[in-house]
């Protein structure tokens, strides 16, 4: 069992910040988040964890790219969701906040995120920068 703390920062109602294994792992192994949010936060976490493969399998196909390079040395520093909200039965969108640091220079991606259910799974499509 994983204990480690969850990159994506979700807590319990009363504050206690989750483990991997029991926030984000499962969405990871089962690829069907069971809302907007979860994946745009399972998303977070594999962008840390480098896990190319999930990232390009949560990406709608109609925006997926061909290839994934991450950027070596990059290193995350936390995630805010600033909110998140159904934009149809199918469709939401959700506003985040991801700081990180490459190259020495802190970064920080204020997005936009919109997201479609295909099938029972949700996708992230594509983001505007804010």
């Amino acid at each position: 069992m994983n204990l480690t703390p969850c990159p994506c920062g979700r807590t319990t109602p009363k504050g206690q910040v989750l483990s991997f294994d029991a926030c984000c792992c499962p969405y990871h192994v089962n690829h069907n988040a069971p809302d907007a949010e979860s994946l745009m936060r399972s998303r977070y976490s594999a962008f840390v964890q480098g896990d190319v493969p999930y990232l390009l399998a949560t990406w709608h196909s109609s925006q997926r790219p061909a290839t994934l390079d991450l950027e070596s040395g990059t290193k995350w520093l936390g995630l805010q969701i600033k909110q998140h909200h159904k934009t149809g039965h199918d469709s939401a969108e959700v506003e985040f906040v991801a700081r990180f640091r490459v190259g020495g220079k802190a970064v920080r991606q204020h997005e936009r995120s919109r997201f479609v259910r295909e099938d029972g799974r949700w996708f992230y499509v594509d983001g505007d920068v804010l």
